[in-house]
């Protein structure tokens, strides 16, 4: 199915914001990594276990396929970002995070799980020169 374009809507908000440019765009808002590879995000809430703070919000980042036929191959996640004694709280909390902050967000992890991996991109298939 062929995507649609739709014009922005400026005044439904700051196109600079997570939920801004979601309100504007009418869609989440799509980040390059560091990695190359393409990122949409979306904010999403859950239950911390904190009676002070009961809910928190974080950015869930999908990451798209690159090679192949359209879709997902993964994602990522941020810790609690924002909190609220709702879930609608704390996601209008996270909403006014600048999308550079969720830029930097997103860097932040993709360096954390290269450092967890051999830090070789798994698109690369040619054996490393010091490989037995």
């Amino acid at each position: 199915m062929p995507g649609q374009h739709l014009p922005p809507d400026h005044a439904r908000g700051d196109e600079s914001t997570v939920g801004g440019y979601a309100a504007v765009h009418a869609r989440p808002a799509a980040l390059e990594g560091r990695d190359g590879l393409s990122y949409s995000l979306e904010i999403l809430t859950d239950s911390t276990g904190d009676p002070a703070r009961p809910v928190g919000a974080y950015l869930m980042f999908v990451q798209w396929r690159r090679v192949g036929e359209q879709g997902v191959d993964g994602h990522l996640e941020s810790d609690f970002l924002a909190w609220g004694a709702t879930a609608a709280q704390a996601r209008r909390e996270l909403h006014a995070l600048p999308l550079a902050a969720a830029q930097r967000e997103l860097d932040a992890r993709i360096a954390a799980r290269a450092g967890a991996a051999s830090g070789r991109r798994r698109w690369n298939v040619m054996p490393a020169d010091d490989a037995p």
